[in-house]
């Protein structure tokens, strides 16, 4: 038995589109009737996912928000959330440094209004359906669980990771991005606490993905598998290299694996 991590954007979906295709549902179905786990490991966290991808195909549970949260069936294993006294110190930085910010919670997602974003960039990025559902900057201490950032200078950056590097994880998304979790938090060790859980050894443990923040995903499964459209960094230390996700790279993936 396997117990085999997927990616969202990149890896079961193409970017920008919340639509599994019918040969990637027919394959994951198609490992669990053989007796594998699968199980979503994302960056998002539940609300960005419950909404719509439950509704599409069935998994076994999800890693979510880069391991803050695992949801096993019904259950909640585990659930970290920021607290209100250090989410309140996370903003103030954030705000002292001039970063522009969308902070995730498992319920609800927080951002400044459009006009308040400094940046165009980030001001696209919010405008691609994000602005509309998100509640107000104000509200989100004690509330969210991880965050997503970005600057256009440098100094902004690394002052603000020099300040928070003790408590805080970096995932660099690349042109100014950056993912941030707890410390100690990441898709990787979500595997880990997971398969200890169910008791399942890491070398039978697979994890497929796209993106730098999946690095630490397939470095830390049992078998390694990037997407045809991965990062090169992610190709290079793979076992197995599919195609692209929206070329069958799943079912690919999952007939080299032989649990279909």
């Amino acid at each position: 038995m396997k117990l085999i991590f997927f990616d969202i954007d990149g890896t079961l979906i193409g970017n920008g589109t919340h639509t599994l295709a019918e040969s990637t549902r027919e394959a994951v179905r198609g490992a669990r009737s053989n007796g594998h786990i699968c199980i979503v490991n994302t960056g998002r966290t539940w609300r960005m996912v419950g909404d719509w991808l439950p509704n599409q195909e069935r998994f076994d549970g999800y890693l979510l928000g880069c391991g803050t949260m695992a949801r096993y069936g019904e259950e909640i294993l585990w659930h970290s959330t920021l607290s209100e006294r250090q989410g309140r110190r996370i903003m103030e930085g954030l705000d002292r440094y001039g970063i522009d910010t969308l902070l995730e919670g498992a319920e609800d997602i927080y951002a400044r209004t459009l006009p308040e974003i400094r940046t165009d960039t980030f001001r696209r990025h919010m405008g691609k359906g994000l602005a509309g559902i998100c509640k107000a900057w104000t509200e989100a201490p004690g509330h969210f669980d991880k965050f997503f950032f970005f600057s256009d200078e440098d100094w902004r950056a690394e002052g603000f990771r020099q300040e928070f590097g003790e408590e805080l994880s970096f995932i660099d998304r690349e042109q100014g991005f950056w993912e941030v979790t707890p410390a100690g938090f990441s898709k990787g060790n979500g595997i880990r606490l997971l398969a200890e859980r169910l008791r399942i050894p890491m070398e039978d443990t697979v994890a497929v993905g796209d993106s730098s923040n999946d690095l630490e995903m397939l470095q830390c499964a049992g078998t390694g598998i990037a997407m045809g459209n991965a990062t090169q960094a992610l190709r290079d230390i793979a076992d197995y290299v599919t195609t692209d996700v929206m070329d069958d790279g799943i079912p690919n993936a999952l007939k080299w694996l032989g649990v279909i």
